[in-house]
């Protein structure tokens, strides 16, 4: 959502302020200043997509306790829960395990400490760091809230299984009942011819 201006300068260092990117004009054909801050940008850009869609994924799950909170209950099965909770999944590992949102760029291994610095200047600009903090931050608040729904899930349906069970016994006890009276001759003898 954010757009930067570009501006050549005549003396001035590679910096971002204010979403305008400052170039001296002895840079304008230098690529590898932007590249470095084309990879800053590129970060940013991706970060954002993954912001906007744990955001969607946020909101989904709010309606969960929400629910819970109003009518006691949850309308969602078992099944949509666990795959809300590999959807969340999915996103985290995207972003701490397949992205590479939280890499530097291979480009600066070999590149000039300088490029390194101006990349790192535009990521602290556009608070990619902090962002990323706050985006893991949601998913643990994501996985915490997930797990407890599904512990509630798993209460109930262990709940409803033990009624089962005690029914079962009861009809098992008057089964048993039923055979030690007949057993005792308490039924059907006294109509026999």
């Amino acid at each position: 959502d954010d757009e930067f201006e570009a501006v050549f300068t005549a003396r001035e260092k590679p910096r971002m302020e204010n979403d305008t990117i400052v170039f001296a004009m002895a840079m304008l054909k230098n690529t590898q200043v932007r590249l470095a801050t084309s990879y800053a940008l590129a970060q940013s850009t991706k970060l954002s997509i993954f912001e906007e869609r744990i955001t969607k994924h946020t909101a989904i799950a709010m309606e969960l306790p929400r629910m819970l909170a109003e009518d006691g209950t949850i309308t969602y099965s078992r099944t949509e829960i666990s795959k809300l909770i590999g959807r969340v999944f999915l996103e985290n590992c995207a972003v701490n395990l397949l992205s590479t949102v939280l890499d530097t760029p291979e480009f600066f291994w070999e590149a000039p400490d300088s490029l390194q610095t101006l990349y790192d200047a535009v990521c602290s600009y556009l608070d990619v760091e902090q962002r990323i903090q706050v985006l893991n931050a949601r998913f643990e608040v994501l996985h915490s809230m997930l797990d407890m729904l599904r512990d509630h899930q798993n209460n109930e349906h262990s709940s409803h299984l033990e009624w089962i069970v005690i029914v079962l016994i009861v009809v098992e006890i008057g089964i048993g009942v039923v055979e030690i009276a007949g057993l005792a001759g308490l039924f059907g003898h006294g109509e026999q011819a």
